[in-house]
């Protein structure tokens, strides 16, 4: 219930941060809403080519600040941050996928694959309908993988 509760507040966040961050130049990467120890915080993560900077986020954080206490989306009280999703930035939506193949990842399944491992680092190749293609650095295999089954896959920065 409480997953179902916190996508519904994401979806509601997300439908009124993106035209701000729009109106900024910047795209909205991705919004979550979670518990820390007994904190809540709510994270809109923002973007553009040229990486994002603090100027940049306290300028969409004061733009959806009042708008998000009119819309109030959160019976709790909770900390609102607004970032930079980073260099080593976790793929998430199908259009994070489209937009880095052929860029270095790093990928921490669920579970092990046979021969490959738990952890490891490749090239996206491809990405269709949840499916995942990866060119295995360690050995240079392809791998295609369920999104799904992946506890995250991230940019890999190698410097």
């Amino acid at each position: 219930m409480a997953k179902s509760k916190g996508g519904v507040t994401v979806s509601k966040v997300w439908k009124l941060c993106e035209p701000i961050v729009k109106d900024f130049g910047l795209s909205l990467w991705d919004v979550r809403y979670v518990k820390e120890g007994a904190d809540w915080y709510l994270r809109v993560f923002i973007d553009k080519p040229e990486g994002v900077d603090i100027s940049d986020c306290e300028k969409v954080s004061r733009a959806i600040n009042t708008p998000l206490d009119e819309l109030d989306p959160i019976e709790n009280a909770y900390c609102l941050e607004v970032c930079s999703p980073g260099i080593e930035r976790e793929l998430i939506r199908d259009e994070h996928f489209e937009q880095f193949i052929g860029a270095d990842i790093m990928v921490r399944m669920r579970r092990p694959i046979e021969g490959i491992g738990k952890d490891f680092k490749g090239v996206l190749r491809g990405y269709d309908g949840g499916m995942v293609t990866i060119s295995d650095h360690s050995n240079e295999n392809e791998v295609t993988i369920s999104k799904k089954d992946a506890a995250w896959i991230k940019l890999d920065d190698f410097d």
